[in-house]
């Protein structure tokens, strides 16, 4: 997909959360696309690139169920479909939590770490490819600080119910 060319003034109008929304949207899918191509270059079929996503959002801690969903962008029925097929395909520990046997506790099991582990030294490799120079790295830094501040406002948008979306003090996480 070509690049738009930047223009002066391109984000003071009208539309560009939206647009912004169907970027982000679309690099999600261009993303799960990539997920699907080293799988198959690792040879995982049983997977989905969703369920690897669920994996990735594991890692090496151990958290609820609800933890899990509130990471990632999953919904209720895929979700418990999704985990359901990791548990039983062996990439996914579940047991009942010490403190509330009624909540599930999620953890890799060696199987899901090895697959973990294996993707992200492929996510290491495709990074180096992308980030070459300073320039690079500070692009890729800024883009990330800008998504994390939008983020963040659409968070506080939806949870304050507030009328417009404060920048605050110029500080990004």
């Amino acid at each position: 997909m070509p690049v738009e060319p930047a223009r002066p003034g391109r984000f003071a109008g009208k539309g560009v959360c939206y647009d912004l929304a169907r970027i982000i949207e679309s690099m999600n899918r261009r993303f799960q696309d990539v997920v699907r191509i080293e799988l198959a270059r690792i040879g995982v079929e049983d997977l989905s690139a969703v369920q690897v996503l669920m994996l990735m959002h594991i890692g090496n801690e151990e958290l609820s169920v609800r933890d899990l969903l509130e990471r990632g962008n999953y919904l209720g029925s895929n979700a418990s479909y999704n985990l359901k097929h990791l548990v039983e395909s062996g990439y996914v520990d579940r047991a009942a939590s010490a403190r509330d046997r009624r909540t599930a506790r999620l953890k890799l099991s060696p199987q899901g770490l090895r697959l973990v582990e294996e993707l992200r030294r492929l996510e290491a490799v495709r990074s180096e490819a992308m980030i070459r120079t300073e320039a690079d790295a500070q692009e890729f830094d800024a883009t990330y600080r800008t998504l994390r501040r939008l983020e963040r406002a659409w968070c506080d948008l939806i949870r304050y119910d507030s009328a417009s979306l404060e920048w605050g003090n110029g500080e990004i996480p």
